[in-house]
């Protein structure tokens, strides 16, 4: 919080984006960079958290994607943003079961927070895994990019529009104390041409412009279409096109509001996957679907591999077993 204020007493106000950042990546005050805020004593458990049915069926689906690139000696996987490295480990254990695969296979792990990545690397003993910090490291492939509940973390900015004038919304102080406000200033011409030429569209009055998610789509989209690949996101989001107010707070699974708790609560958006998939196609991705979670795991056998692995359960396990598969789904 005290970074924020200092911040705002030099600069009198800043875009949100930059808010964001500052609360949930800044080094020593960001949220992310000093606390693991997975599992139940966090803020929020992920899928792979949840049950490891999930990071089964991610692991099924790569070998199939490595299948249909006609088995290449060698495979990269990419993680954007490993969380406490659940996921990597639960896809080793996976791959280890198809052996060409797994002696093809590489994986590098986007971690710039050096908290969770200590977290990750005493989770994760397996010299086929290393870090990066950019994807400017990345190149040679084919590689499949994998990515959960990572681009719903990314800062955005949000722009109010009224009567074809855009105005971006800024955080402030509130008169001369710490406490923080919301202002709106003229959005500079190169973002208003930016959102024109998207034809981001709203519901509202507010368009949120995933600015720092659309320059990494554009940087996975070179690096496939160099060295070929793909790339499979899951994120909290929606798919009619229209852009919502959806920035929110959320400190132990409770919303909350968004100047509460700075540096010590999570801060997130909900993804416009259509905005997205526009974005990949004209940087000349193939984008397959758009689809529920739901609709991908059963589609992938999650069901029928709970039912094989429940038979040996005894009913409490069962229990446990099938309330986390209907979580997941």
């Amino acid at each position: 919080m005290n970074k924020i204020v200092n911040i705002l007493k030099e600069k009198k106000s800043i875009p949100i984006d930059q808010f964001i950042d500052v609360s949930l990546y800044d080094e020593k005050y960001g949220y992310y960079m000093k606390k693991n805020p997975f599992g139940k004593k966090g803020d929020y458990i992920t899928s792979p958290l949840i049950s490891k049915l999930f990071s089964e069926m991610i692991a099924i689906w790569c070998v199939a994607f490595w299948k249909h690139l006609k088995k290449p000696k060698k495979i990269l996987i990419v993680e954007l943003g490993p969380g406490d490295g659940s996921l990597c480990n639960d896809l080793l254990k996976n791959f280890k079961n198809f052996n060409n695969f797994y002696s093809s296979l590489k994986i590098k792990l986007l971690e710039k927070n050096n908290k969770l990545k200590i977290i990750q690397k005493n989770n994760i003993k397996n010299n086929k895994v290393s870090w990066i910090k950019n994807l400017d490291n990345i190149n040679y492939g084919p590689v499949i990019f994998l990515g959960n509940e990572f681009f719903d973390s990314l800062p955005i900015k949000q722009i109010y529009k009224k009567k074809n004038i855009f105005f971006e919304k800024h955080v402030a102080l509130k008169n001369s104390s710490k406490k923080l406000k919301f202002l709106l200033k003229k959005t500079k011409k190169n973002l208003v041409k930016s959102i024109n030429n998207l034809d981001i569209k709203s519901t509202g009055s507010i368009i949120e412009y995933p600015i720092s998610g659309i320059k990494y789509l554009e940087t996975i989209s070179k690096k496939i279409k160099k060295h070929d690949g793909g790339l499979l996101t899951f994120d909290y989001g929606y798919i009619d096109g229209k852009s919502k107010n959806t920035l929110q707070s959320v400190k132990k699974h409770q919303y909350q509001n968004i100047f509460e708790n700075i540096g010590n609560a999570d801060i997130t958006a909900h993804i416009n996957f259509k905005l997205f998939s526009e974005i990949l196609q004209k940087n000349n991705l193939d984008v397959r679907k758009i689809v529920t979670q739901n609709e991908f795991l059963q589609k992938m056998g999650i069901i029928e591999r709970a039912n094989i692995l429940s038979k040996k359960m005894n009913f409490k396990e069962k229990v446990d077993f099938f309330y986390r598969l209907k979580r997941l789904i």
